[in-house]
């Protein structure tokens, strides 16, 4: 399955992109890095910039329906560009529209909100965005992995770093389900 991972050009937090990243290609998938711009993107260590990665393909010139799946690192500036890119939000809201599982971390569900996809659904994320989600009429939880399946398309989130384990797990087990 190709994966698409969507990412800001700065400010994402590096293990949320690595781990999942590595997770996906171990269990035999494509992950491809989807992002705003070409070139690199600068990935961070909370506030620390960390590594860069190279782009393979820019939102506005590929569709969710090259995708079997999204995953959606956070770190707390990546979602927050995200979501003021028009083409970044409308991708993501093509994923739920075409129903294909979508996973989230951290403060990822940020975009999730901006995309008005959290609507009826439970989720977690970083604790500060609990009012976000609730006031986009989703319902937060704090739970390690959430999977929620109101709604076209299933949607798995997680907290933090610390949650990475079960994510990966969580994230994957869910999108071979759907691809079966």
């Amino acid at each position: 399955m190709r994966i698409a991972f969507l990412v800001a050009p700065e400010g994402v937090e590096q293990v949320e992109l690595t781990d999942p990243w590595q997770a996906a290609k171990d269990a035999g998938h494509e992950p491809v890095l989807v992002s705003t711009k070409q070139g690199d993107i600068q990935a961070f260590n909370h506030l620390d910039k960390a590594d860069t990665f190279p782009v393979d393909e820019v939102v506005g010139d590929t569709s969710p329906g090259s995708f079997g799946a999204l995953v959606l690192p956070g770190g707390v500036a990546n979602p927050d560009f995200l979501r003021m890119d028009d083409k970044a939000v409308a991708f993501v809201r093509d994923f739920f529209e075409q129903g294909r599982p979508v996973a989230a971390i951290c403060h990822a569900p940020w975009t999730l909100v901006e995309a008005d996809v959290v609507r009826g659904r439970e989720l977690t994320s970083w604790p500060s965005l609990r009012t976000d989600i609730r006031n986009a009429g989703g319902t937060w939880v704090d739970k390690q992995v959430k999977v929620c399946d109101h709604g076209a398309g299933k949607l798995v989130t997680s907290r933090k770093p610390d949650d990475l384990k079960a994510f990966c797990e969580t994230f994957l087990d869910v999108f071979a389900e759907e691809a079966a």
